[in-house]
């Protein structure tokens, strides 16, 4: 599809400018343009999609999601997904007639696909309003400013950067920051925060005593490979590798070893464990090994000789970049950050493919080879890293873990029941290990409601969070941060600023007004937006394979 591109100095005006085109980002544009408003869609890479593509992982789901607990938008993408399998690719007779198809059959997810396909579902869902003028998606730029109206809570113009150094202004009535880092809230100082809130601020069991803002769950530079049968694939030794193959986190609890390793730690338990990877010798089902965990294609679902091998997108502890956060660091930092990471993910190949103990008492893989074509780019690694944690609003309702715990909701099937819920969603409460020595916290929540207070900023009246920057703490983000629930933050987050131009108020009104949210809830419902969990759920008919990345 090709992406509306302007000219070096216009000024571009729309109802909507979101800024970010990830998961949220696409969400809030699709339910604008639905409702009939003009958008400015701005994003930092390439390709629009954020987790499902340029960060190349496959959705994190609930095990209710192929009947219930998602909205209307985020299960058409979904059917998209799979219907562009069964129109372009030869499926076998099985698979294709499966409603349920999950192309990779990993263990992760019930819809492990490639990054290229998600792009193409949702520029699929785009495109029509693309023609109709009432989109413009503007790709590789990356918001610089963020000017308010005067001394007021308004913002007028997001000013924002190519890659080639030319620069937009983009004006419009609303603004969405669907960035991948919460980028528009220091941009507009809005009041926000970032990493580890103390026990003090928000009375969670599992807070720290000292808060710790630059104490961020790690990132990752995913990959995709294949086991080629006729020729080997090593890649240069990487730059940092002698420091990454000797590399030991500094964390507490401790970590076993070396993160290149097959030894680590078991999320829930903390008891050492031992990863299992052979692309030979694993059959689809949970706890398969790594090969499956996250694959994206499972050549046995399709026509024999057509793929070589399976793809196997690489999402493991061994690539959490722990060396430091990219929130509260200068933008030098930052960059010298994330080109660590990439290092990291590259030692990670070659250690796959030189050094990696094998069942079979061998080491190493030479066959296994990057496929940058399914991530597209020309280093093989993912072009966006996968971000956990973003900065995170200072809302006027703050989730912590009280609200969602099972541990501290004994007897309760469910989370609180907000009643200015917005959306819903599942997963547990999973924080990876942290840039501030944290090791896992892994523990159950109830399904869950997003509350309306949550998306409205306390100090701001036309700029709203439409990702993983809503009101929660660094513990619950952990729950709040998969795809299902991000599509709803995003949608939702269009949905208001749709209603508010509509009825000429702010989001500060609506949330204060009991009966303007249950008007602007009924339009949510209309919308095809799930509000409440059923009351009879059983919890155990739901499990989303937590332990899983």
């Amino acid at each position: 599809m090709r992406l509306f591109m302007p000219a070096a100095t216009e000024t571009l005006h729309a109802d909507v400018v979101i800024a970010g085109a990830g998961v949220g980002g696409c969400a809030a544009a699709l339910a604008l343009v639905e409702n009939g408003f003009r958008v400015i869609l701005t994003e930092e890479f390439e390709w629009i999609g954020g987790q499902f593509t340029s960060q190349a992982v496959p959705p994190d789901e609930h095990g209710w999601i192929e009947k219930f607990g998602c909205t209307a938008r985020y299960r058409r993408f979904r059917t998209a997904v799979r219907d562009y399998y069964r129109a372009h690719y030869p499926l076998l007779p099985q698979p294709r007639r499966n409603p349920h198809l999950n192309p990779g059959n990993g263990w992760v997810s019930p819809l492990c696909h490639e990054p290229r396909v998600a792009l193409a579902a949702l520029e699929g869902l785009l495109a029509p309003h693309l023609s109709a003028g009432r989109l413009r998606i503007l790709p590789s730029h990356v918001p610089r400013e963020l000017l308010r109206d005067g001394a007021t809570r308004f913002f007028e113009l997001l000013v924002v950067e190519t890659t080639t150094g030319s620069s937009r202004r983009l004006r419009g009535g609303y603004f969405l920051d669907a960035t991948e880092n919460g980028d528009l809230l220091p941009l507009g100082r809005v009041a926000h925060l970032t990493g580890g809130e103390s026990r003090a601020q928000t009375g969670e069991p599992s807070a720290p005593v000292r808060a710790r803002p630059d104490n961020v769950q790690a990132l990752s530079v995913c990959f995709v490979l294949e086991e080629h049968p006729d020729r080997e694939g090593v890649i240069a030794r990487p730059e940092r590798y002698d420091f990454w193959r000797e590399y030991q986190p500094r964390l507490n609890p401790p970590w076993p070893g070396r993160l290149l390793d097959w030894d680590g730690l078991n999320p829930r338990t903390m008891q050492r464990m031992r990863y299992h990877f052979d692309p030979h010798r694993e059959e689809p089902g949970l706890f398969s090994g790594l090969w499956a965990f996250r694959r994206i294609i499972d050549r046995t679902q399709f026509t024999a000789g057509f793929y070589a091998s399976d793809l196997c997108l690489v999402n493991w502890p061994m690539i959490d970049y722990l060396e430091g956060d990219i929130l509260t660091c200068g933008a030098i930092e930052r960059q010298r950050r994330l080109d660590d990471a990439r290092d990291l993910s590259r030692s990670m190949v070659y250690w796959l493919q030189t050094e990696a103990p094998r069942p079979d008492g061998g080491v190493g893989w030479p066959r296994l080879h990057l496929r940058g074509d399914v991530v597209g780019t020309a280093d093989g690694l993912a072009m966006a890293p996968y971000i956990r944690e973003s900065r995170r609003i200072r809302a006027l309702k703050t989730i912590c873990e009280q609200d969602v715990s099972a541990l501290h909701r004994p007897g309760e099937t469910l989370a609180e029941r907000f009643e200015d819920s917005v959306g819903i969603g599942y997963y547990r409460i999973d924080l990876h290990p942290s840039t501030g020595g944290d090791n896992y916290l892994d523990v159950p929540s109830l399904p869950f409601r997003i509350p309306l207070g949550a998306l409205v900023p306390v100090d701001a009246e036309n700029l709203l969070p439409a990702a993983k920057n809503i009101g929660t703490t660094h513990i619950t983000n952990g729950c709040y941060r998969l795809h299902p629930v991000e599509w709803n933050i995003g949608e939702v987050a269009g949905l208001l600023a749709a209603w508010c131009l509509r009825e000429d108020t702010t989001p500060l009104k609506v949330s204060g007004d009991r009966a303007r949210v249950r008007r602007f809830q009924a339009m949510l419902e209309r919308q095809g937006i799930e509000l409440a969990w059923p009351e009879n759920l059983v919890l155990d008919d739901g499990d989303p394979h937590a332990h899983a990345r």
